[in-house]
């Protein structure tokens, strides 16, 4: 099924050194972008690490030092994967949990400030596991009607990446109201009720060490809007102040705030506090 788009939409999928957001880095970064007049943008780029690659991580995905040496860094193509991304909606197997928060990562550590909370993200896995209930080799024989080693190589971006953008269309072709007895079991072919389908947690930064949380006043009682729905706003998740507003935290103790951009956070978690001090800031000069 072609997809509904008012607006490009990336699946793109990452090989790193490991699964640390905040220790390990991209080796390999592969995308189609598509273009809502049906046009596809393809790209795949091995990436210098700028640190060994694991032997369990070159015999699960084939790629060698040898192979990344030369290659550039991340921060050397930043620019170019920014103009990639910016202005789409970003799509990818198990991405919201891990590709999108480490390429986050990536963006921040090469001194891009990419703003993932105005992309519309659609995780393909979080959508397999809600209408069916297991990886993404499982999916492509759902929903594809093969299996994925006659396809494709097991392990490689560029592969896994055209193989999610497969699974996709299929399942929006699964999941219509002609294909659908239950209402419930119907996919919409538009993309920001896919993002809100692919949410699984109400994390504020991808850590999910702030979230969204009912706002609440001295008695610990919730605070109401006009229309009487408890007013939701961004709380600590972790340590001391956990379940408190991040902005009133901020306001009574502003060390808290330097204490975590000097700790030991992922580099969104302190992108997303900075923004939330900004706000707060301008909202009380």
């Amino acid at each position: 099924m072609k997809l509904n788009l008012q607006k490009p939409l990336v699946i793109f999928d990452l090989e790193t050194t490991g699964l640390d957001l905040v220790k390990d880095r991209v080796i390999q970064i592969s995308y189609i972008k598509v273009f809502p007049d049906g046009r596809e943008e393809r790209g795949n780029h091995l990436i210098n690490p700028e640190k060994m690659i694991p032997q369990l991580v070159e015999d699960l995905t084939g790629i060698k030092n040898e192979d990344v040496k030369d290659k550039p860094t991340f921060k050397q193509m930043a620019q170019q994967l920014y103009q990639i991304f910016s202005g789409s909606d970003i799509a990818g197997y198990n991405s919201n949990h891990f590709d999108v928060p480490l390429l986050a990562e990536e963006f921040l550590r090469a001194g891009v400030d990419f703003d993932f909370s105005k992309c519309r993200l659609i995780d393909v896995q979080t959508i397999y596991h809600k209408m069916e209930r297991r990886n993404l080799a499982a999916a492509y024989k759902f929903y594809c009607g093969r299996k994925m080693e006659d396809d494709f190589t097991a392990h490689r971006a560029d592969e896994d990446t055209e193989a999610t953008y497969r699974v996709l269309q299929g399942q929006l072709d699964m999941y219509t109201a002609e294909n659908q007895e239950d209402p419930e079991r119907v996919l919409q072919n538009d993309m920001q009720y896919l993002a809100d389908f692919s949410k699984s947690n109400n994390n504020v930064d991808f850590a999910g060490r702030i979230i969204w949380g009912e706002l609440t006043d001295r008695t610990g009682k919730p605070v109401l809007d006009k229309e009487g729905k408890p007013v939701i706003t961004e709380v600590f998740n972790f340590g001391k102040y956990k379940g408190q507003a991040v902005a009133q935290v901020l306001r009574f103790d502003p060390g808290y705030y330097s204490w975590i951009l000097a700790g030991d956070f992922t580099y969104n978690t302190k992108q997303v506090l900075t923004r939330i001090r900004l706000r707060e800031s301008q909202m009380n000069s």
